[in-house]
Formats: structure tokens, C-alpha cells, sequence
């Protein structure tokens, strides 16, 4: 029997074309996929429905919190609901996916894709794609797995994948860890599953959380901005293993005495951030100070983390705890 998926619209390059006049890509006025439900059909029920038909950097958290409550009363309104896919701009894709997990937890498969070439390129990638997330949507092997990306015939989790170049079709990686698993002509195949998962409940999201890459000779003066502009939380991303030039310092301190949170990621797309280091501005240093180091994520989604668990609906997180 065939399964029912929820198709939710978002924008992106999968849904624009490149404009014969300018050359340049650009959004439609109607999604040019509203035309391809006979293709999904075949595969599943298909309840489609438009959120926004916006270009991915103008996606916001307070729009992925729009996203997540239409899905969420879409399913309400009709339980009968199998799986969910979300047709997302690649740019900042990984992000939507991360909160998406991060703020539902759900049986049934939340899957995203995207396409890195427009409808009217040659080689285009964006119905393609789609068809295969339906596919996975559908797929019982996908219930319980978290919210799942879906491109160029790879599953990857949304904790792990990353944009990795700008304009390849194979562009999404879980570097470290690899995907999930492949999607084939024939069937959706997992080789790995993630062993656990996080659930925040959040209704709004009021607090602000900043997020800086580290470099070398930095000054303090950007990072200081963060509590002249009152942001409720910091991200750094570190060098090596967690480490930063100790111009840095006073201001850390400063934020941490405020107990505005600061959480180091690696700059890195390998390894784990940690306080091996003892010199001056050394993860051993910052690890004693007070900054968390948060493990596996880059720095866009430790941001995303940490603002959800700011804006957690019943209690304030022990954010220590909620970066292990």
C-alpha cells in the first residue's frame, strides 16, 4: 500500500532557473516542482504544500520555527501521515535540518533536499533528488534514524552533514563519520544509524547566540561586541583541537563572568574539540575558565544548539550537560 508524504516547499535552487536575459540564477514566481507530483505519485500519496519560496540565505531560525510548527500541525490535522520531505537551498540547508532535529521528535522519517543545479541547467539535479528523499520517506528503514538529508544517492544524518563545495553535486559530506547509507535503483540501504537522540522543546525563540571563527592574531574586539549588543550566548570556532590567541582571554572571561555561555568548536572537519593544550589561551586553560566544548558539531550548528537550548520552553539547560 502506497504510503503518504507530506511535501513542504521552501525555495532554493531547486526551485529556480537561470534567467535567459541576465544569465544569473533566480527564484520563480511558482516553484517549477508543483509540477512534478505525477513522477511522486507513483511512488507515494503526496499532501504538498508550500512554507516559503525563499532563496536558502534568507532562511532564518525564527522561519525553521515556522517550518517546524506547520509540520507539526500538518501531522495533527492528519495522522495518517507516513513521512516528510522538505525541498531546502543547499546554502543553508544543514542548519534547517539540524534544528529540525534538534526541536521534533517524531517516528515517522523528516527528510531534506535541495538541488546545486537550477530546473533549467543542464544536468539538473533538484527532481531527482526529490523523488529519491520520497523514496526514503517512504521507506520503513527510515523511521526512527532522525532527520535525515537525502542527495546525489547518499543518507546522511543531520548532525553530521555539511556543505562541503560550492557548486559539486556531490557537495554534502559527513566528514569523520561518512553517510548513513546509499539510496539505489532499487532500495534504500542503511549501514550505519545514529545511537542517540536529542529532543528541546522551544515555542519561540527570543535569546541571541553569536558565532565567530578564530584566526590567528585575532583581537578581542569583535568578540566583546557580543556583550555590547547583549547576546544571551558565544561560539567560538577554534584552531586545532580548541585553542585561541591569547588576546582573546580578558574577553572570555568578561562574557563568563556575565555567565553569557561559551561554547569552542574545532575549526577543523575532523577530530573533536578538547582541552589537551596548557599554554596561554590552550583548551586546558579555557576548559578550567569555564568554556564548553562541544563535541562532533561545526560551529553553525553549535550556534543553532546552543540558541535552542537557551530558548528551552520549561527549564533552563545545564549547558555543560547538553553539549556531552
Amino acid at each position: 500500500m502506497k504510503k503518504t508524504i507530506l511535501l513542504v516547499h521552501t525555495g532554493g535552487t531547486i526551485s529556480m532557473h537561470v534567467s535567459k536575459e541576465s544569465g544569473a540564477v533566480v527564484p520563480d514566481s511558482t516553484n517549477p516542482l508543483m509540477q512534478e507530483s505525477k513522477k511522486l505519485e507513483k511512488i507515494a500519496h503526496i499532501i504538498e504544500l508550500e512554507a516559503f519560496n525563499l532563496p536558502s540565505p534568507h532562511m532564518t531560525p525564527q522561519k525553521m520555527l515556522a517550518l517546524r510548527d506547520l509540520i507539526l500541525q500538518t501531522i495533527g490535522n492528519n495522522n495518517n501521515i507516513d513521512g516528510v520531505v522538505i525541498t531546502h537551498g543547499t546554502d543553508t540547508l544543514e542548519e534547517t535540518a539540524y534544528f529540525l532535529e534538534l526541536t521534533t521528535n517524531l517516528e515517522i522519517p523528516i527528510v531534506l533536499t535541495g538541488a546545486m543545479r537550477s530546473s533549467n541547467e543542464l544536468g539538473a539535479d533538484g527532481v531527482y533528488n526529490l523523488v529519491e528523499s520520497v523514496r526514503v520517506a517512504s521507506s520503513e528503514d527510515a523511521k526512527n534514524k532522525g532527520v535525515l538529508v537525502v542527495m546525489n544517492d547518499e543518507l546522511h544524518s543531520s548532525v553530521n552533514v555539511t556543505k562541503t563545495s560550492t557548486s559539486s553535486v556531490a557537495t554534502f559530506q559527513s566528514p569523520q563519520y561518512g553517510p548513513l547509507g546509499l539510496v539505489t535503483k532499487s532500495m534504500i540501504h542503511f549501514h550505519q544509524a545514529p545511537l542517540k537522540r536529542e529532543y528541546v522543546e522551544v515555542s519561540k525563540l527570543d535569546k541571541k547566540v553569536a558565532l565567530f571563527k578564530v584566526y590567528a592574531g585575532m583581537d578581542a574586539d569583535l568578540i566583546r561586541s557580543a556583550i555590547d549588543y547583549q547576546y544571551d550566548g558565544v561560539v567560538l570556532e577554534g584552531l586545532g583541537q580548541g585553542n585561541i590567541p591569547p588576546a582573546v582571554l580578558p574577553t572570555i572571561e568578561e562574557l563568563l563572568k556575565l555567565q553569557i555561555p561559551v561554547v569552542l568548536v574545532s575549526r577543523c572537519f575532523n577530530g573533536i574539540a578538547q582541552g589537551v593544550y596548557g599554554y596561554e589561551g590552550g583548551g586546558k586553560m579555557l576548559e578550567d575558565m569555564g568554556v564548553i566544548f562541544a563535541t562532533g558539531l561545526n560551529g553553525q550548528k553549535a550556534r543553532l544548539k546552543l540558541l535552542i537550548g537557551l530558548n528551552q520552553v520549561n527549564k533552563p539547560i545545564d549547558v555543560k550537560k547538553f553539549f556531552i
